[in-house]
């Protein structure tokens, strides 16, 4: 397991327990170490689970709303608290990370819903941050990071040229 997805689940696990508890204050700070300690001993993540919690937490309400515009068959409460908190992660890395390339966002919150959630939880998230990803798409909204790896797919796709 990659070190970042390792961070991931570990944010997922955070931020579940935190959903699980009501949203209360509860010290996150704490929490994560806690996590840390318990699912991943010994393993230094530089931040990054923790600048993923602080990041869905700042931008809930936008990511909630995000939520209910693209899955409007399921009220937010009525998502699983599993899937709830893999797709805040998603939408937070596909919408307000610009450094973490879309696909790579989506790739690997399916990831953890598969392995973390219910039988139909991949294709739940991926549809919904999928249509996300296509209306970004749509409007231009592509991430810089998108547009550098766009640019490096299409230089492998060319190709060579007779002499």
């Amino acid at each position: 397991m990659s070190n970042r997805h390792l961070s991931r689940t570990l944010a997922m696990q955070t931020l579940y327990e935190w959903d699980f508890n009501g949203q209360k204050d509860i010290d996150l700070d704490s929490l994560v170490v806690s996590n840390s300690k318990e699912f991943a001993p010994g393993f230094d993540d530089a931040g990054f689970s923790d600048e993923l919690i602080k990041g869905v937490i700042k931008n809930l309400k936008a990511i909630d709303k995000l939520i209910t515009k693209y899955a409007p068959e399921w009220p937010i409460e009525q998502i699983t608290v599993v899937d709830r908190n893999i797709l805040r992660i998603g939408i937070y890395e596909l919408k307000f990370n610009s450094e973490i390339p879309s696909k790579v966002a989506i790739n690997e919150a399916i990831e953890i819903a598969k392995t973390f959630g219910g039988e139909s939880s991949g294709k739940f998230v991926n549809g919904v941050l999928g249509a996300i990803y296509k209306e970004m798409r749509d409007k231009g909204e592509l991430k810089q990071a998108d547009m550098e790896k766009s640019a490096e797919e299409k230089k492998e796709e060319v190709p060579n040229q007779p002499k």
